[in-house]
């Protein structure tokens, strides 16, 4: 592989975003993804090529160690913000056609709910792994998801929750989808649901952490 590659997905796995980034420690100095994925590009390597042999890797890497708990929240959110500053080289090129998505993921806090660590966390993963993701933000409605449903009719769903007051909504959204659009595969998330529930609602997946969205999906793009 290109040693530029390797140097990318290893900006993303620990969580190196700039020259600037003191983060981490033993990286303080070096370019990061930023940098790296610009210059990547301007040599000529395809955006395609960035994109599936260094930024998901990267992230699968990500998501394996804090699926495993060797990482938690804070390094992985560094690990997103590197990924988010490359993927702002590869965005036009997705735009342009050049590099195809994988599918499109809408994703949302369900109604009643403030909380979007989570929620954030799956949406970054997901975009890393080369989808397309539309992030609805948090106290979405039925209503709202139903629209961005009918705007991209080949997507899937992610509905996340994080207080036990609104699993109700959660239920209801889940049941309003699918009201709409049987074929519509919807995960949910979040720390008072689990599989028990998922199926209890109707839902087609649960997954405790963003790697399981992440292979869910993958999944789906091969169907």
């Amino acid at each position: 592989m290109n040693e530029l590659l390797k140097q990318i997905e290893m900006c993303i796995e620990f969580g190196k975003v700039n020259n600037g980034s003191p983060y981490p420690p033993n990286m303080k100095g070096q370019d990061g993804a930023d940098e790296l994925t610009k210059k990547a590009l301007d040599e000529g390597i395809f955006p395609g090529e960035v994109l599936n042999d260094a930024l998901i890797p990267g992230m699968d890497k990500v998501g394996q160690k804090f699926s495993e708990n060797r990482i938690f929240v804070p390094q992985m959110l560094m690990s997103a913000k590197a990924m988010n500053a490359a993927m702002q080289h590869i965005k036009p090129f997705f735009q342009s056609g050049a590099v195809k998505r994988k599918g499109t993921f809408i994703i949302g806090t369900v109604a009643g709910d403030l909380h979007d660590i989570g929620k954030n966390l799956v949406a970054m993963m997901i975009e890393g792994a080369g989808w397309e993701v539309i992030d609805l933000g948090v106290d979405v409605k039925s209503e709202q998801f139903i629209e961005a449903v009918k705007e991209n009719p080949h997507c899937a769903v992610g509905l996340s929750a994080l207080l036990t007051t609104t699993m109700v909504n959660m239920e209801k959204i889940v049941q309003d989808i699918k009201a709409f659009s049987n074929h519509v595969k919807v995960l949910i998330g979040g720390a008072p649901v689990n599989t028990e529930y998922c199926k209890k609602i109707g839902a087609d997946h649960y997954s405790p952490d963003p790697q399981g969205a992440v292979a869910f999906l993958n999944n789906l793009s091969t169907v």
